[in-house]
């Protein structure tokens, strides 16, 4: 039995003591109407931790926050879509700038500030829209003010990724929300694009960090969208410790329930963020079942979900074992290929196509009405031990180069 529940309309403003909101600030001069600029704000200095993308090229934004949570304290978010503030020459002076904008309309230390930019990458930042944008954000945070500025870190995104959960810990109701964005230059290496997480919990930044990492691991870092990890990527958490509980300080039942609660939500912004890559028409899950170990099984599942050959398959219905086995076979895993099954699955049915290495006869039709589906799982049975895994995707359309092909108009 699940000892957490989700919340209904639930965001990043659900815990106590957070408040945010979005608007349209032009960052990117053609953009009139859509929201691009977002101040997440508590109402006091959290414990908060960070992770990043391990891409060698990051925005300055990242290193500043680096710098700002050294202490493991933050007090608010700036964030802005159309431009991704990365490979500029004044980078890190323009993201130290949204700090102290963002501070002077907040009434908090510059340096409890985490800043955030995506977008275009290689564009001289504008300061002037957005400083003109926070200043018309100044005092207009909410506690509804979540789903706005959800809307406001997305880019191609084409659906909201929000989310709230309740808990209890230490006898005492704890929320846990957040909000993220992703469509494109989404991989596993720290890929998550963005996403800024609030919690009332009272916890350490120390656990706080470590929580992040464990969670991430089995979610955010077993997404693929198109095997582009981005300069920007940055999975944030503020912990506000309003709900009252006893401080989490060392890896205790209370810690082991925060994780718990943490890798399930991040698992289902992981199928969103998935669902919703670029031109994408299905989610793709994959299975991995009887590895050597779990880290093998991690191996496989990642090789699979990012096969552009795979991937394409999945768009055209086309129930191909060879590109599974294929990619088995290129991932780096010990396995024995005399005992790999695979199988497909939607709310469709599911249906054999490989047993002990071998490709098996099977319903063509049967096959092609599972893999029409928009959420299809592709299951994977070594029989060479007890580790398992799972990893998300999506299939890679015609859409995805069109996007691609035009994106900085």
């Amino acid at each position: 039995m699940e000892n957490f529940k989700y919340i209904d309309g639930g965001s990043v403003t659900s815990p106590l003591g957070f408040t945010a909101n979005g608007i349209c600030a032009g960052v990117k001069p053609s953009n009139t109407t859509k929201k691009d600029l977002a101040l997440i704000y508590c109402e006091k200095v959290c414990n908060s931790a960070a992770i990043f993308t391990k891409n060698l090229v990051k925005s300055d934004t990242i290193y500043v926050t680096k710098k700002h949570l050294e202490n493991g304290t933050a007090q608010a978010v700036v964030v802005n879509s159309g431009n991704a503030n990365a490979c500029n020459p004044d980078g890190y002076e323009k993201a130290e700038k949204m700090c102290k904008l963002a501070a002077s309309a907040l009434g908090v230390d510059e340096n409890d500030v985490i800043v955030a930019s995506t977008g275009v990458i290689g564009q001289p930042l504008p300061i002037e829209p957005i400083e003109k944008g926070i200043e018309n954000l100044k005092g207009t945070l909410s506690k509804d003010g979540g789903t706005f500025a959800a809307e406001a870190i997305m880019t191609t995104d084409t659906v909201k990724k929000e989310w709230a959960v309740e808990t209890v810990l230490g006898g005492k109701k704890v929320t846990i929300g957040g909000i993220a964005k992703g469509s494109g230059m989404i991989h596993i290496n720290m890929g998550t694009t963005l996403s800024f997480v609030t919690t009332d919990a009272a916890i350490s930044a120390e656990m706080l960090k470590s929580a992040l990492k464990e969670a991430a691991d089995v979610s955010y870092n077993m997404v693929s969208v198109d095997g582009d990890t981005s300069t920007n990527d940055t999975l944030a958490i503020m912990a506000s410790g309003l709900a009252g509980n006893a401080e989490i300080t060392e890896k205790n039942e209370d810690y082991k329930t925060f994780v718990k609660v943490l890798t399930d939500a991040f698992k289902k912004v992981a199928k969103k963020l998935a669902a919703d890559g670029e031109g994408a028409t299905k989610l793709l899950i994959c299975k991995v079942s009887g590895a050597k170990d779990e880290q093998d099984a991690k191996t496989i599942a990642k090789s699979i979900i990012c096969s552009r050959l795979v991937k394409a398959a999945m768009f055209g219905a086309d129930a191909n074992c060879g590109r599974i086995l294929c990619a088995v076979g290129y991932s780096g895993a010990e396995v024995d290929v005399h005992k790999i099954d695979v199988s497909y699955k939607s709310a469709k049915g599911d249906i054999l196509v490989c047993k002990d290495g071998n490709g098996l006869a099977f319903d063509e039709d049967k096959a092609k009405e599972i893999l029409l589906e928009k959420e299809i799982e592709i299951i994977v049975s070594l029989g060479d031990g007890n580790g398992s895994a799972e990893a998300y995707g999506c299939d890679l359309t015609y859409d995805y180069v069109k996007i691609n092909g035009d994106y900085r108009t």
